[in-house]
Formats: structure tokens, sequence, C-alpha cells
């Protein structure tokens, strides 16, 4: 099974070129995407923490959809219904249970003084051949950086009780907004989890199009579970959003 990660950053550095990488890869049979938009003109303008919200593509699910027409979109919002997470599975894979659960916040909880202070979910699609589950994330981003915080830790522990209730081999794939240091990554770990990034070596997962490179360069992990049986992973060097895709490869054990 092949799977790939890539925050889209709302379309920002440009569309075409989102669309243009995904023609490469329409082979994958999972894609988990973060910062998607479905709509939204209406934000335009809005502050979130030290930016305003400008130059996103309020099309950008549909172009996804018309770009991998042999898959079938799974969008789950976080933001008043028109801003989330998006997983495209291969449209010959059966897929028996599709949902979310809410990892920070609660459904519509937004702050009025920084919209990227938002609900936060966690999605997650499950096969019975092969019998796997795959889970897509975006993090809480308090516009402070990527250490731990109480939310944060808490974070992990919602993620946690979620796979707790898994029988079979997962893989947990997105953006975390989280140092590699941080006890909220250790609590996954501790859990059994296989850390892709650490255990590759992987020393960034963004772009030269992110402006705080040298100081934050980590933000999106890739964990496994035991029984998933790793193929192949890596960074992509595609510069398409001011995150770097990660791909990965693998079978059931």
């Amino acid at each position: 099974m092949k799977t790939i990660s890539l925050n889209t950053w709302g379309g920002k550095a440009g569309t075409e070129g989102i669309l243009t990488f995904l023609k490469k890869y329409e082979d994958v049979d999972f894609f988990c995407f973060q910062e998607v938009f479905n709509g939204g003109e209406e934000f335009r303008g809005m502050p979130a923490a030290r930016f305003a919200l400008d130059t996103f593509d309020p099309r950008l699910l549909e172009r996804i959809a018309e770009t991998l027409p042999s898959h079938v979109s799974h969008f789950r919002p976080h933001f008043e219904e028109v801003f989330g997470l998006a997983l495209f599975v291969r449209e010959d894979l059966a897929i028996v249970e599709e949902g979310e659960v809410s990892i920070y916040g609660h459904k519509g909880y937004y702050s009025a003084e920084n919209i990227g202070d938002q609900h936060r979910i966690m999605q997650h699609v499950s096969l019975t051949d092969p019998a796997c589950t795959v889970m897509n994330v975006h993090g809480l981003w308090n516009g402070q950086g990527k250490r731990d915080s109480g939310h944060r830790l808490t974070q992990s522990d919602n993620i946690l009780a979620y796979t707790r209730t898994l029988t079979q081999p997962y893989v947990l794939l997105g953006d975390f907004n989280l140092r590699p240091e941080t006890e909220s990554v250790r609590k996954l770990e501790s859990a059994g989890m296989r850390n892709l990034i650490t255990e590759y070596g992987i020393a960034s997962t963004r772009t030269s199009l992110y402006d705080s490179l040298s100081e934050e360069p980590h933000a999106d992990y890739a964990f496994v579970s035991e029984g998933i049986v790793v193929k192949d992973f890596k960074v992509l060097p595609d510069e398409v959003s001011d995150h770097a895709a990660l791909y990965l490869e693998f079978d059931i054990s």
C-alpha cells in the first residue's frame, strides 16, 4: 500500500503545482491532505495569528478530486464546514468505516482573536482487505512555536484513546505541529508506535517556502503500529507547499 501525506497550505503556493504533483503519484492508494478548502471565500483577509488568510484556493478540494478521478474523496472540515482534512482513497479499496475523532476543542470552536486556534480532529478510514486503518491529523497550531503545551499533550492522549480501540495495524500521518523532542511526540512513541521521522533521520519536513525553516524544521510525521511492514519511507523533493510531502509504502505482516 502506498500513502502520501501533504499539508496543502490551502493552495497558497499555487494549486496548479499541487495538481501536477498529484498526477505524478496517481497510483498511490491513500492521500492524506491537511489545510484543504472547500469554499470559504468570505474568510479572505481574516487574521490567523501573524498573517491574513488572503491567498488560498476555495476550490482546492474540487480541483484535487478532478485530478484524482480513480479515488474517492472524504472531506472532514474542522472550521466552518469549509476548511479541514481530506482523505482520498483508491476507488477499488473497500472502506468499512470512515469518520473523525475530536482531538482539540469542540465542533464549531475557534478563537475570535485568532481563527488559527480552532477545533482539531483526526480523520480515519478502515479497510478489511488489507486489514488496516489509516489516520490523518492536523494538530493544534497556536502561533507560539511547536513546543509542548497542555492542549497538545491532551491532543496526544486523545489520539491514543482512539488507537487503543483498534484491533488491526494502523498508520498515523499528518501535520502535528510538534518538535521531535516534545513529550507530545514521546507519548505516541511510548505507546509502541514507530516514529519514521526519527527512525529515518529526517532533518526537515518543510520546504524553502517556509519562513521559519531554520527555527522549526519539523512539523509532519508518520507513525506506524506493530503489524505494519515499512517498504519505503521518504520526504519527497517537490515544493508545492511550505510543507514537504511524506511518502510511505507498506505491507501488512
